[in-house]
């Protein structure tokens, strides 16, 4: 797992995060892997590329998901540049034998419709370009319910880690699943 302060579970206390609930789903499921969380709050898809390689030859990961986006969006990166980041990003994962599972983000509206639209949609094109699987929208059914949002109305509860998990967790059982192969 390599992302930002969604993964990195801002503000939560140990095991409350999304990422530590889906290592106890694995668990319970009888999959036998071990999550990494290797997510920072604050990261960028050029922090996360540049932390990548160290973190693919330590660990030899399966699977990575790529959570990462929202801060370059907040922080109104180019387009392109965020882009370049993640295709890097999953050459990397693929060059290193791992799957690769891209993780979706949205903005608020106030960036402005073009950027907010052409970012939307990045996650979207470069998971269709690069044949990879996309969880649609970390935060489905989170970011608007003032209720699970934490008072700056960016970070997730601890009361959401559990939706943020079931978003996340089709996409990577199905992951999962083609690496067991045909049973």
């Amino acid at each position: 797992m390599i992302g930002d302060s969604l993964s990195a579970g801002f503000n939560l206390e140990p095991g409350e995060g999304w990422v530590d609930l889906l290592q106890e789903r694995l668990a319970a499921k009888g999959y036998g892997y071990r999550v990494v969380n290797a997510s920072i709050t604050g990261d960028t898809t050029s922090s996360g590329l540049g932390r990548l390689p160290r973190a693919l030859t330590l660990h030899q990961p399966a699977i990575v998901l790529i959570e990462l986006g929202g801060n370059d969006g907040l922080r109104a990166t180019p387009i392109a540049v965020i882009r370049r980041n993640l295709v890097e990003m999953i050459r990397l994962t693929r060059a290193a034998g791992a799957r690769v599972v891209l993780a979706g983000m949205q903005l608020p509206p106030n960036y402005g419709q073009r950027y907010t639209s052409e970012f939307t949609a990045l996650f979207a094109e470069l998971a269709r370009e690069q044949k990879v699987p996309l969880i649609g929208f970390m935060l489905d059914g989170v970011a608007l319910d003032r209720r699970l949002m934490q008072a700056d109305g960016i970070h997730p509860t601890a009361a959401a880690q559990p939706k943020l998990l079931d978003n996340a967790w089709p996409v990577l059982e199905r992951e999962l699943r083609a690496l067991a192969g045909p049973r």
